[in-house]
């Protein structure tokens, strides 16, 4: 059995493709493998669930384990950040059987203010002592 990959996969135009996301769940953490094939403690991904209305239905997106746990309200509207459509392929005796899964940077709460700012140009301002 051979398994082949895209080598940089798809790039997605968010819009176009997803619409509106919208939050369900965490689906699942993939662990990190020991080097003796036994399943250690340090997570590599998480999958989450959200629902994408230009698909019709629930889409699985997985992020790196060094994003911090998203625990966002059921149905909250979120965006992806630099989402990449990949491909896993395996072959069989008939030719082969093709998966397809989404991956991101990040997924963030849609028009919160997804970009850091510095903190100092939100701080008020102090009148100047006299």
């Amino acid at each position: 059995m051979q398994i082949i990959r895209l080598a940089n996969g798809i790039v997605i135009d968010k819009e176009k493709t997803f619409g509106v996301l919208k939050f369900s769940a965490l689906r699942r953490e993939v662990h990190v493998q020991n080097e003796d094939g036994t399943v250690s403690e340090e997570i590599k991904e998480r999958t989450y669930d959200l629902k994408c209305n230009t698909q019709g239905r629930m889409i699985q997106v997985s992020v790196p384990a060094t994003v911090p746990l998203k625990d966002y309200d059921y149905n909250a509207e979120v965006e992806l950040i630099n989402p990449v459509a990949d491909t896993v392929a395996n072959a069989n005796y008939r030719g082969a059987d093709v998966d397809w899964y989404v991956k991101a940077d990040d997924i963030v709460l849609k028009n919160k203010g997804t970009h850091a700012g510095n903190p100092q140009n939100n701080a008020p301002q102090q009148p100047p002592k006299k």
